[in-house]
């Protein structure tokens, strides 16, 4: 593993265990610090660098090379050459990071573009992802990067109403779009995604008529949490009754007599509210195939003009199909989400052991693409996601599946400085604490040792400021400046990693970007053991004149 509890070269500290993204295991809303994704949402891109400089010096502790994971590859520099400048000369004085291009875009017939190489994982029907949403959405929306509207968001929302079978009113998830939406700058989208309660709740029929083309909708197959469908869990049995009334599975059954009575006797506390499997009425690839496409055929029949799929960690056939259908359907993006992905609730030693890790899914992701490539096909844009938090992982996730891959998303990495900036924001402006849901009574000394003051704390306030002008900054959750400021550590970090590897253009990133740090890796990914690559062309060079 690659992390350790602390990093005292960035002066950085997990809470709890750290997990191979780099964040806690387990991330709380309420938490203090301060790991790197935490501070990055204060300092920004200051956290690039080794902390206290003129008084240190600082060593790599190189522990990458061990078993097969992201953190086993590594990122291939050069020493001479420049590509991907554009209008720009492969002077010097041009080819400084800055200068480094992040934007992409992905799509079909209808690109959406992207201001840096990120979106979200699904925000679905968590209560932490409306709690916060303000600060996600808001964020992503002024960063310019997709966000998605997980499943269930629709059919657990108590104000919204139904009529012959169909959601006729959906306070929830209009909130969420319209939060995303007024801040929208034409880059990024918001994906709105359909499971099987969804689709059965007419939730892709609501968004059609009353949003249009302005939205994406996403089909879902699964996700690198869990091997299971969505689940919340919830304390109070009249909401536990109206979740099964809306068609969910709920455990234990809140209907029967004897669970009541355990329930008001204080044995149960909770109820799990489950989604159902989807194509469990399938038996073969082709009948799959077929339900499919007439899946994407009706979302096209309501007007949808760019529809994306979310597939989970599952077998080499599964992911075929998944890649094989969206390229025949025509879709704009297909996410590809590795185990251990990150999750609002899925049964831990599920998560802990389901499923294929995201190295190996995604390697196995550009092999597959490569297939449909060389037959002539054009292959739908990808996705990557499972476990990524760092400029370095971006980096990799991208390189791993080039040219296929056009956006890395990511879940928990986002999420952090949302939870960070409403427990600041919870402080400093106390009679909003419980609308942006901060957890805290007094700023802790991790966040007073940078400042005490929103414009003192973030090291982006003023670049959010001059995009939203000074007097709309009181209508900006400071959730959504600690993700700006992030952002901009991610941003920075990945534009110094493209210039070393001599790419002034995102696209110009390829698989000869990374190289393997152990044989294993090399043997399971196809990328070559740093040691062999340009071997032959290094002897050449030696054994001239």
């Amino acid at each position: 593993m690659r992390f350790a509890k602390s990093n005292d070269v960035l002066g950085t500290v997990n809470r709890g265990n750290a997990a191979e993204s780099g964040l806690c295991t387990l991330c709380r809303a309420d938490c203090k610090g301060k790991c790197e994704t935490w501070l990055s949402g204060m300092v920004g891109r200051k956290l690039l660098y080794p902390r206290d400089f003129g008084t240190v010096t600082a060593g790599a502790n190189n522990t990458t090379h061990v078993g097969v994971s992201y953190n086993s590859l590594r990122i291939q520099g050069h020493a001479y050459g420049s590509c991907g400048l554009g209008n720009l000369s492969s002077n010097p004085d041009d080819c400084i990071f800055p200068n480094v291009d992040l934007s992409t875009e992905f799509g079909n017939k209808v690109k959406t573009k992207c201001r840096i190489p990120l979106m979200t994982g699904a925000l679905g029907s968590t209560f932490i992802a409306a709690k916060y949403w303000d600060s996600f959405a808001i964020g992503c929306s002024l960063v310019g990067v997709p966000v998605v509207v997980g499943e269930n968001v629709v059919g657990v929302d108590k104000q919204s109403e139904m009529s012959k079978g169909r959601i006729t009113k959906a306070p929830e998830l209009d909130r969420r779009i319209a939060t995303y939406q007024r801040y929208y700058n034409g880059y990024g989208a918001i994906i709105v995604q359909l499971n099987v309660e969804d689709t059965r709740n007419g939730v892709a029929e609501y968004v059609a008529e009353k949003y249009g083309n302005s939205c994406i909708i996403e089909l879902k197959w699964g996700q690198g949490a869990k091997d299971i469908g969505g689940e919340i869990q919830v304390t109070s049995l009249d909401y536990a009754l109206f979740l099964k009334k809306r068609g969910y599975v709920v455990d234990p059954n809140p209907e029967l007599p004897e669970v009541q009575e355990a329930y008001n006797s204080g044995a149960i506390r909770a109820f799990a509210r489950h989604s159902r499997l989807g194509a469990t009425n399938l038996s073969t690839v082709f009948d799959v195939q077929e339900d499919f496409m007439k899946s994407v055929d009706y979302l096209r029949s309501l007007g949808f003009e760019r529809i994306s799929l979310k597939t989970g960690s599952y077998g080499m056939e599964e992911l075929a199909m998944a890649i094989k259908f969206a390229t025949d359907a025509g879709l704009d993006l297909l996410t590809i989400d590795g185990s251990g992905g990150g999750t609002g609730m899925s049964p831990w030693n599920m998560m802990q052991s389901w499923g294929i890790p995201s190295v190996n899914l995604h390697a196995k992701a550009y092999e597959y693409a490569s297939l449909l490539a060389a037959r002539g096909r054009k292959v739908v844009d990808l996705s990557f996601a499972g476990g990524f938090s760092f400029e370095d992982s971006i980096f990799k996730g991208l390189a791993m599946g080039a040219p296929y891959t056009k956006l890395i998303c990511m879940g928990r990495g986002i999420m952090v400085p949302g939870f960070l900036g409403s427990n600041i924001e919870g402080v400093l402006r106390p009679e909003r604490r419980e609308a942006v849901n901060g957890n805290w009574d007094k700023l802790p000394s991790t966040v007073t040792k940078i400042g005490s003051t929103a414009e003192e704390i973030f090291a982006c306030y003023y670049d959010v400021e001059k995009m939203v002008g000074k007097e709309e900054m009181a209508n900006i959750p400071y959730g959504a400046i600690a993700f700006w400021t992030m952002a901009d550590k991610l941003s920075c970090g990945l534009q110094q990693l493209l210039a070393g590897a001599r790419k002034f253009n995102l696209n110009e990133i390829t698989r000869d970007d990374i190289i393997s740090g152990n044989r294993e890796t090399a043997m399971e990914t196809g990328i070559p053991y740093m040691t062999e690559v340009n071997n032959e062309s290094a002897k050449k060079i030696l054994c001239a004149g």
